[in-house]
């Protein structure tokens, strides 16, 4: 099928990757055009071959053929991966072929978006680097070419890779919900290699996503994992996002681990045998997180939110660990750095497994404070970073520590508040942590006073 060049809207172009809904605006001829401006950048950073991946959108395999195209016609050698999962591609871009990949998708939005998440010279893309591709578009600066098309299978290599570096020392039984995303197939496969016995929920591969939402850091969307895992009296339940670098974890007992203790349970082990290492997180994430790794003699840094954001951090600082929030979990101990979902499984199985304590039990023993989720306040996205500009400028936290890295966080004497803009969604993101359930109010209500004086009439789910 001819494809056109054509522009492409700003909004697509993301702080950490290329996404939105197709439609008219966003289809095949835009990311034959976006496969051109990526040409542009693979040349200027002498570069010739690029893995190229899809998810399992409905939409996936079309585009990724426009977006090979629009390489291929640029004279860049692609190597296609297929149907695979963002840490296949991300481990691809450590063999000798290449250090450049895409993938097609978009991770856990709901069926009608898609997008691309890029690696270029062993990097993932920064802001303004996605926005330089976008000004490639808009001057049509293209160059052209003729590029080779080949497949390179690798699953198996990457399966073999995680399995012989994991030692589970006893079997789990563990319900696995992949979402109907892209894991579903290889997932149950890696963990009844180690040992354990599976019992697949959601793992066939449907991009019309017709259990629930591909997002496992959402409690509500992993109700029918908590039942199976009743049902079957298992040992524990692991969710997966759309695109695999997201992980979601469920106890025996229905207790969700979020990622900020799923951080803490890690640390805490690692830093018994690396004194001084760096774990990255971000500013959604616990103040226990900072004091279990400050109380294990290591360096606590956090940063702004973001997998490519946290993923530099990660390189800058030489850490071992970062993760964030919203389930990205990346291992540079013993594994490459990327945010892999099943990865991060793995090794917490081999923790888990070192103990004959069950999960809850284990988990019992890392501190929990009183806290909300992440708290959603919807606003356009036109609006939301102004607001934001605004907040910064004329919110007063005169008793608390203001870190404004990413959005505001205000930390206090007995607990914090953050408040930000996404860059995924059309909102503001909200969190709050504190010693007690008064101290919690009291921290809501002193966001609350401040929001209401930029902006009185906007509604606070909290």
């Amino acid at each position: 099928m001819p494809y056109v060049e054509k522009e492409v809207s700003p909004l697509v172009f993301r702080a950490y990757d290329i996404r939105g809904v197709i439609d008219e605006n966003f289809n095949e001829d835009a990311f034959y055009s976006i496969g051109k401006a990526l040409s542009v950048r693979m040349k200027a950073l002498n570069r010739s071959s690029i893995f190229l991946a899809r998810d399992g959108r409905l939409t996936s395999e079309r585009l990724a053929e426009a977006l090979k195209c629009g390489l291929l016609g640029s004279g860049i050698d692609v190597i296609e991966l297929g149907a695979v999962s963002s840490p296949v591609l991300y481990y691809a871009t450590h063999l000798p072929q290449a250090d450049s990949g895409l993938i097609v998708t978009a991770s856990h939005n709901p069926a009608e978006y898609n997008g691309i998440k890029m690696v270029l010279a062993g990097k993932t893309l920064t802001k303004s680097e996605i926005m330089d591709l976008y000004q490639i578009i808009q001057n049509g600066q293209y160059i052209e070419g003729q590029g080779k098309s080949s497949f390179l299978n690798i699953l198996d290599a990457y399966a073999d890779l995680v399995v012989s570096n994991v030692h589970v020392a006893r079997p789990f039984k563990i319900v696995v919900d992949c979402g109907n995303g892209i894991a579903g197939p290889l997932v149950p496969k890696v963990l009844e290699r180690l040992g354990c016995e599976v019992i697949p929920l959601h793992c066939e591969v449907d991009g019309h996503f017709p259990n629930h939402h591909p997002d496992p850091t959402i409690e509500e969307n992993l109700t029918e994992l908590k039942d199976t895992i009743r049902k079957h009296q298992a040992d524990i339940g692991l969710a997966f996002d759309g695109d695999a670098d997201r992980l979601g974890v469920i106890t025996e007992t229905g207790e969700m681990i979020w990622p900020d203790r799923l951080m803490m349970f890690y640390a805490r082990d690692l830093l018994k045998k690396t004194k001084n290492a760096t774990i990255v997180f971000d500013v959604k994430c616990s103040s226990f997180l900072t004091r279990i790794i400050e109380q294990g003699d290591g360096v606590a840094q956090m940063c702004p939110t973001g997998h490519s954001i946290v993923k530099s951090v990660m390189e800058e600082k030489g850490a071992i660990l970062a993760g964030e929030m919203s389930g990205h979990l990346f291992f540079k101990d013993r594994w490459f750095g990327f945010d892999d979902a099943l990865y991060s499984a793995c090794r917490l199985l081999e923790l888990l497994s070192q103990s004959p304590l069950s999960p809850s039990q284990q988990f019992a023993q890392i501190p929990i404070s009183v806290n909300t989720p992440e708290i959603k306040i919807p606003m356009a996205e036109k609006d939301k970073f102004l607001f934001m500009q605004e907040f910064e400028k004329k919110a007063e936290f005169p008793k608390g520590r203001v870190i404004g890295i990413d959005g505001l966080r205000v930390e206090f004497s007995n607990g914090w508040g953050l408040l930000r803009a996404s860059n995924t969604t059309p909102c503001l993101i909200a969190r709050f942590e504190a010693e007690d359930e008064n101290a919690l109010e009291l921290i809501k209500t002193l966001f609350r006073k401040q929001i209401n004086q930029i902006n009185p009439g906007l509604e606070l789910p909290f």
